[in-house]
């Protein structure tokens, strides 16, 4: 079993130590899912942001993502993490797994160390699928065969209270209600407007676990975060994932998933500096309360 997170200790500039070591880097990554690299030099955003760039792939915007998080950037690819209140935990998501448009790898950094409890929790969602697999073969079968549907309800102004409180307006990357619903029918979603200004949107069917290049299959959703923490006072867990066919996702179709993920999970305790580099189909993470100030920013990969 590989380390899980693994560390990669050093010093120095570190968007210069992932340029000259790319290879190395992502073969890393491929074997761990999750790189935490500690003691390198990366004071600000500014930092951040060239480490990000001297990785050297493409990056996935926040402006063209379909993420329901309401985020500020700080540069054109760096971005504040989710913005909800300190009290809420984000439970473990595969980034934008919700939507048919998703990053590949996503970099964390610490700008600001939390003084109580902020930590990121990292979790294996291969391994979580062979521990479904063996205890649960039948509730992985259903997932395989069904795949899942997500709804969502959006509101008309970013509500920054709630972890899912992104506006359909930016959400969708739209002005009006037209541009809105050419949006969702070019990618294949059913909505519905509600007298508030709110949109309640329905995913098309998404596939439940991912199958990687090496052969390794992983349960790649949105599944626990959808079940465990998507109540507002606009949505309710329970009625915002569904089967592929339409039938309910119960809780005691997801209590094996949550149970498993929860002995595999490992918290990323963060400190000034620190930044991880997460692959966004092997590894789910989120956000753990937390006390005092903390900024952590993030930055996507196509």
């Amino acid at each position: 079993m590989s380390d899980f997170p693994a560390i990669i200790e050093g010093g120095g500039d570190l968007a210069q130590f992932l340029s000259t070591n790319k290879s190395a880097v992502d073969a890393a990554l491929a074997d761990a899912g999750t790189l935490l690299f500690r003691g390198f030099d990366v004071p600000d955003a500014q930092a951040f942001d060239a480490a990000v760039r001297g990785y050297g792939e493409p990056g996935f915007t926040y402006e063209e993502s379909l993420s329901n998080a309401v985020r500020v950037n700080v540069t054109e690819r760096v971005f504040t993490a989710n913005e909800a209140p300190p009290t809420t935990e984000i439970h473990l998501h595969h980034e934008m797994a919700q939507t048919p448009l998703y990053p590949s790898k996503l970099f964390f950094y610490c700008e600001i160390a939390p003084e109580k409890g902020g930590a990121t929790p990292v979790c294996r969602s291969d391994w979580l699928l062979e521990s479904m697999t063996r205890q649960h073969p039948e509730i992985v079968a259903r997932f395989a065969e069904h795949g899942v549907r997500y709804t969502n309800v959006m509101p008309g102004n970013d509500d920054a209270a709630s972890g899912q409180g992104r506006s359909w307006r930016s959400t969708l990357g739209v002005k009006d209600r037209a541009g809105a619903e050419r949006r969702l029918s070019d990618l294949g979603y059913e909505w519905d407007w509600r007298e508030d200004d709110s949109l309640r949107a329905t995913t098309p069917v998404l596939p439940a676990i991912r199958e990687l290049p090496d052969g390794r299959k992983t349960f790649f959703n949105q599944l626990i975060a959808a079940f465990r923490g998507w109540s507002d006072e606009r949505n309710e867990a329970d009625k915002s994932v569904v089967f592929g066919d339409g039938s309910l996702i119960t809780q005691a179709d997801m209590t094996p998933a949550i149970a498993a993920a929860e002995e595999l999970t490992r918290d990323l305790a963060w400190q000034a500096g620190d930044v991880a580099l997460v692959d966004n189909y092997l590894a789910m993470h989120g956000r753990r309360p937390f006390e005092g100030k903390r900024r952590v920013l993030a930055s996507l990969i196509s």
